[in-house]
């Protein structure tokens, strides 16, 4: 079983099962309740935090702080500070982030399909 968390994977298991490796690494860097929606709306463009916290109205403070600086960690999104006063800071995609935004518009188009919404609106 793959080792899915902050430091990486089971050594042994990326030996046994290099076929997998791409889905456990992607299922790593997308891990988190809100990865996937915050990508979503960065691919409209930068963003402050401010505007993201607007979007996901349930979200502490500290859980937004701590889902972009594992996305940032990962180099899937950069940020970007303005010295100003007060200080600007912008999130954005990076190259690595945009290469994910296909798996993400799959995943809206999967949800679409087969969400209880979805199956309501036919």
């Amino acid at each position: 079983m793959v080792k899915i968390c902050n430091y990486g994977f089971d050594e042994s298991f990326i030996d046994e099962h290099r076929d997998i490796h791409g889905i456990a690494y992607t299922q790593n860097v997308l891990s988190g309740r809100y990865k996937n929606i915050i990508l979503w709306y960065l691919k409209e463009g930068d963003k402050r935090f401010n505007e993201i916290k607007k979007l996901l109205v349930s979200i502490s403070q500290g859980s937004l702080t701590k889902q972009l600086k594992e996305l940032e960690h990962d180099k899937v999104i950069s940020r970007t500070v303005y010295p100003e006063v007060p200080p600007k800071v912008v999130y954005g995609l990076t190259d690595k982030g945009r290469d994910l935004i296909p798996v993400i518009d799959m995943m809206e188009a999967f949800g679409e399909k087969y969400s209880e919404d979805s199956i309501n609106r036919k």
